[in-house]
């Protein structure tokens, strides 16, 4: 039996050799309470960071939110570009990387195209899943990226000046605006892909460019909330099932 002293400098040891350990496989080493606007019906999502965390509402660290990859994407101009891949910066100067797979589509204003279309300079929606690395920042493994897309989409009035760019340090715009659907509470819904949740995103960075959506969550009466992060505001975009945005706060 160790004396006492011994023991608790045993103890304090092992705790910090499997947190070292943890961290450098990747394994949680923190938790953070949740504001409950991450939806859990259909999907399993760690909790979020609160309101205000550094990077901005919904934000974990420097960047990343704590969910996992899930249906979204992000529009801006092109940066760089490589044989696989190439980098976005939004309006709110958020840095993407755009990962080009095979069966990556691509379309401009009067139809399909091709990956060699996409240069530096071009402005360009890119929508897939959405995946955020602790070092690089989000990467969208891409779907379909639409060259030069339209601005400003739904019934809601928006533009590119209502957002807020995240600032460091910076407290929460909290507005709304248009109409918040009547079944929505935050926390409840289901997260959903395919061509749905690209139409819903594309229609909220439509009326709202600038953030990175992370998700897409479908409400009981059918509208759908889109999860916009990387901004101060707005934190959510409500958009019909006519894929019209009908809101946002």
């Amino acid at each position: 039996m160790f004396p006492r002293r011994l023991r608790s400098i045993a103890i304090t040891a092992t705790a910090t050799a499997t947190v070292t350990a943890m961290a450098v496989g990747g394994g949680a080493v923190s938790a953070m309470p949740g504001n409950g606007s991450d939806a859990t019906a259909g999907a399993s999502l760690a909790a979020p960071s609160g309101r205000g965390a550094p990077g901005g509402r919904g934000f974990d660290g420097r960047f990343g939110p704590r969910s996992g990859p899930a249906a979204g994407g992000a529009v801006g101009k092109v940066d760089s570009v490589s044989a696989s891949s190439f980098a976005i910066s939004t309006s709110a100067g958020r840095m993407v990387t755009v990962e080009m797979a095979s069966s990556t589509t691509y379309r401009n204003e009067t139809g399909s195209t091709s990956a060699s279309a996409i240069t530096t300079g071009e402005s360009v929606l890119v929508v897939g899943t959405v995946n955020f690395g602790p070092v690089n920042g989000p990467t969208i493994i891409a779907s379909q990226v639409i060259l030069r897309p339209a601005e400003g989409g739904g019934s809601a009035a928006s533009s590119a000046g209502d957002v807020a760019p995240f600032q460091r340090g910076a407290s929460s715009t909290s507005r709304q605006v248009g109409e918040i659907p009547a079944d929505y509470t935050q926390g409840r819904g289901t997260i959903v892909g395919g061509v749905e949740a690209n139409q819903a995103t594309e229609a909220a960075l439509a009326a709202y460019p600038g953030g990175i959506v992370n998700r897409v969550v479908k409400l009981s009466g059918g509208e759908y909330e889109v999860h916009h992060i990387g901004v101060n505001w707005p934190h959510h975009v409500f958009v019909d099932h006519e894929f019209k945005v009908v809101g946002a706060d």
